[in-house]
C-alpha cells in the first residue's frame, strides 16, 4: 500500500498550492514596484538599477520557477478534471516539474 504522501500526486498538490500562497504574497511587492512609474521616470530608472542586484536577480529566477509550477499545476488539475483518470497521469505531474524547471533554466540563462 502506497502512503498518501509518497504519491507524485499529493506533491504535485502540495507545489501548486505552496507556488500560489508564494504568488499571492509576492502582488503587493508587484504593485508598489509598479507604482514607482508613477512617480515619475526617475523613481522608475532608481528602481530598474536596484533589479540588478544578484539577490533580486535570483529572487526574479524563483518567480519565473513559481509561475511555470503554479501554470504546469494548473494545467495538470485541468486534464484531473476533463479527462478520465489514467496511470499516465504520473507522468503528467512530472512533465510539469520537468517544464517549471525548464522555464527556469531558460529564463535564468536568457538573464
Amino acid at each position: 500500500m502506497i502512503r498518501a504522501r509518497n504519491h507524485p500526486g499529493w506533491w504535485a498538490f502540495i507545489v501548486h498550492r505552496l507556488s500560489g500562497i508564494a504568488l499571492a504574497l509576492f502582488l503587493p511587492a508587484h504593485f508598489l514596484a509598479l507604482g514607482t512609474a508613477l512617480r515619475g521616470e526617475a523613481a522608475l530608472d532608481g528602481f530598474l538599477r536596484w533589479t540588478e542586484q544578484p539577490l533580486v536577480v535570483a529572487a526574479e529566477w524563483g518567480l519565473v520557477m513559481l509561475l511555470a509550477a503554479h501554470l504546469a499545476g494548473g494545467l495538470r488539475l485541468l486534464a484531473l478534471e476533463f479527462l478520465p483518470w489514467r496511470d499516465w497521469q504520473k507522468t503528467l505531474a512530472a512533465l510539469a516539474a520537468g517544464f517549471a524547471v525548464f522555464a527556469g533554466l531558460a529564463f535564468a540563462l536568457a538573464r
